[in-house]
């Protein structure tokens, strides 16, 4: 069987990994503890989510004159995050859908704003960091974008043909940067209405990735 995908390259929080109530969390504590309003429902949480996280961050009304987001507002979230992160299990159909995909011979590589270290020991504790070809993360915790990590890959690998498979509109852009195809998941950190706005196909079951490939 010949697919049009070499490459399926994706993203980690909120694709592979059920991380949204832990995320919305943290997130509600540091606003509560400053008097801002906090997300009340997960769908008013994904209608506001977005990268660059900082920018997100200073639309949720912190203040980046009374705290630094890179040296405070940054660690004190990645610190709580890191306390929960191990009650967070995969989404549900990746297992099934990483089997399958690698049944195909096609690549698998993980692309994340995560930092590095950070995301090989989550993938480690899942139990499926060896099903991944190549695991790409940042090398700080700010969490900015993930577009010059992309670009460094499509450069190593020029005759790549790779499909995206994320659940914000940044993984919409970042794919669109290198010139890829993309699949969003609306089960992750941002809503389907937002997701369609970028004119790639949406999906609700992580497993329906296969129908792209």
């Amino acid at each position: 069987m010949t697919l049009k995908h070499t490459h399926l390259i994706w993203d980690f929080n909120g694709t592979i990994l059920q991380d949204i109530d832990l995320a919305i969390r943290c997130t509600n504590i540091m606003l509560a503890a400053r008097n801002l309003p906090t997300f009340a429902s997960l769908e008013s949480y994904r209608e506001v989510f977005d990268f660059p996280i900082d920018e997100y961050y200073r639309r949720l009304g912190f203040d980046f004159e009374k705290e630094d987001y890179d040296t405070v507002l940054a660690p004190e979230w990645v610190a709580m995050y890191m306390e929960g992160e191990s009650s967070c299990p995969l989404m549900d159909g990746v297992a099934e859908a990483v089997s399958f995909v690698r049944a195909t011979d096609t690549s698998q590589i993980i692309l994340s704003a995560t930092e590095q270290d950070m995301l090989t020991a989550q993938l480690e504790r899942l139990g499926i960091c060896g099903e991944f070809d190549e695991i790409i993360g940042l090398d700080n915790i700010h969490a900015r974008s993930k577009k010059a990590r992309a670009l460094e890959w499509k450069e190593r690998n020029p005759d790549a043909r790779p499909l995206f498979v994320g659940d914000t509109l940044h993984d919409a852009a970042v794919a669109a940067a290198v010139g890829a195809d993309c699949v969003l998941y609306c089960g992750g950190h941002q809503s389907r209405s937002r997701l369609a706005s970028a004119g790639y196909p949406v999906i609700s079951d992580i497993r329906e990735i296969i129908q792209y490939l």
